[in-house]
């Protein structure tokens, strides 16, 4: 058996609500800078003398090799543990020990200056993200392929588009060469192209030997790229076992979960968020076909999702979509706002609903998740993204709307005109 290439021992992490980190990431302090005016409120793990844990009694070895996938909602302590094993935290409690040398994927676009051109970023991030000079001139022209932006190396990254900016950034992070690579939620960058692009790079380097921690929402990626997962709840581990036993589980919970919940989704607080942010999604709601909120719908029930966004600074033009996901992680539906309703230019401080309907007897009987977003028209770039605003689900039903579902085994089953001739 290999040796342990990550081992985590008794690991807790406690923070006191409104205290700075002793020791940040130069990021941290820039966007601590900007934000100095806000106060997060208590979540999760909290205690009446304004602690909170995010990790607790934490233990778990990887071996050298080994893909793992960390899984778990929002809150559940998945980056924690990565900023701990990229020593940008420091833990409260219990110890880890990684071997061998360590590249990150936490921030996308650590190191970047709007002022430098993209090639001098290439080389400043780089060297930031511990890349050697000539390390980064051996890969310089692969950097900027997978990119895509070999036209715009000598401009400066002011002038770029904020998905070529995170384009860039990613390409430069991907093409690090560590034994370790811990990689936090980075298949939401850019658009839906560059999106496969970044799952081909990790199975890349997932056969390439390297041990991998993978912390996704996205549990087909878990399942495809993963050889064991870890799932992380309220800070402590779940469960730890294979990635397809880890996602079932995982998933079989959200679905009770939301079999419990409202169908409303508050959005306003949530960090999971990706984008410029001149436009904020704010709630998502799901109603069912009496227009009551409810996390879940009948086979053959038309049901509508109404989003409420709210424009920070003034846009010319950008519009709502949509993404229906399985439960593992295939994208089964998707619409925009322009397919049947107006663009329109928003005003800074206009809030607006914008709703959907989605036509009965088209999803199986199963557990999807909302992939939404607000999109810059002009760019398709993304100005507000959730990678995972909400999950509901589609069950068989009484057949009071239709035909009951018959276990056919296509996502999408719309009722059909058929003819015998």
């Amino acid at each position: 058996m290999s040796a342990a290439a990550i081992t985590v021992d008794a690991l807790g992490k406690r923070y006191r609500l409104g205290e700075r980190e002793p020791y940040v990431a130069l990021r941290d302090v820039l966007a601590r800078a900007v934000a100095s005016a806000f106060r997060r409120k208590p979540r999760r793990g909290t205690s009446g003398n304004g602690h909170l844990w995010a990790l607790r009694n934490v233990s778990f070895d990887v071996r050298e090799g080994e893909t793992i996938g960390i899984i778990g909602r929002n809150g559940a302590g998945k980056s924690t543990l990565l900023k701990i094993l990229a020593n940008i935290t420091r833990p409260t409690e219990g110890c880890t020990e990684v071997r061998g040398r360590v590249g990150s994927l936490l921030e996308v676009g650590t190191g970047f200056h709007p002022e430098l051109t993209g090639r001098e970023n290439v080389y400043f991030s780089g060297s930031i993200l511990g890349m050697k000079r000539r390390e980064i001139d051996r890969k310089f022209d692969a950097i900027a392929a997978f990119a895509g932006v070999e036209s715009f190396l000598d401009t400066p990254l002011k002038h770029y588009s904020s998905g070529m900016q995170l384009r860039l950034a990613f390409s430069v992070a991907a093409h690090l060469e560590p034994e370790v690579l811990l990689v936090d939620e980075v298949l939401a960058v850019g658009d839906l192209e560059f999106q496969k692009k970044c799952l081909g790079k990790m199975e890349e380097v997932t056969r390439g030997g390297r041990t991998v921690l993978f912390v996704s929402h996205n549990m087909g990626a878990i399942r495809r790229i993963c050889t064991r997962g870890v799932w992380l709840h309220a800070g402590q581990v779940r469960m730890s076992g294979t990635a397809g036993d880890c996602v079932d589980a995982y998933t079989a919970s959200v679905e009770a979960a939301a079999e419990a919940g409202t169908g409303i989704f508050d959005l306003r607080t949530r960090k999971d968020r990706f984008g410029s942010g001149s436009v904020l999604l704010r709630e998502l709601r799901l109603l069912d076909s009496q227009s009551r909120p409810r996390a879940c719908v009948e086979f053959g029930e038309p049901f509508t999702l109404v989003f409420e966004i709210e424009c920070l600074r003034s846009t010319p033009s950008c519009f709502v979509g949509l993404t229906v996901l399985s439960a593992d992680g295939a994208s089964v539906l998707g619409s925009h706002h322009y397919d049947s309703a107006e663009m329109r230019p928003l005003a800074a401080g206009a809030k607006h609903t914008i709703s959907c309907c989605v036509a009965p007897n088209l999803l199986k009987p199963g557990r999807y998740s909302l992939q939404i977003g607000v999109l810059d028209y002009a760019s398709w770039e993304c100005v507000d993204l959730f990678y995972s605003a909400g999950d509901f689900t589609v069950e068989p039903g009484s057949g009071r709307f239709g035909r009951l579902a018959d276990g056919r085994p296509a996502y999408i089953q719309p009722v059909l005109e058929w003819k015998w001739e």
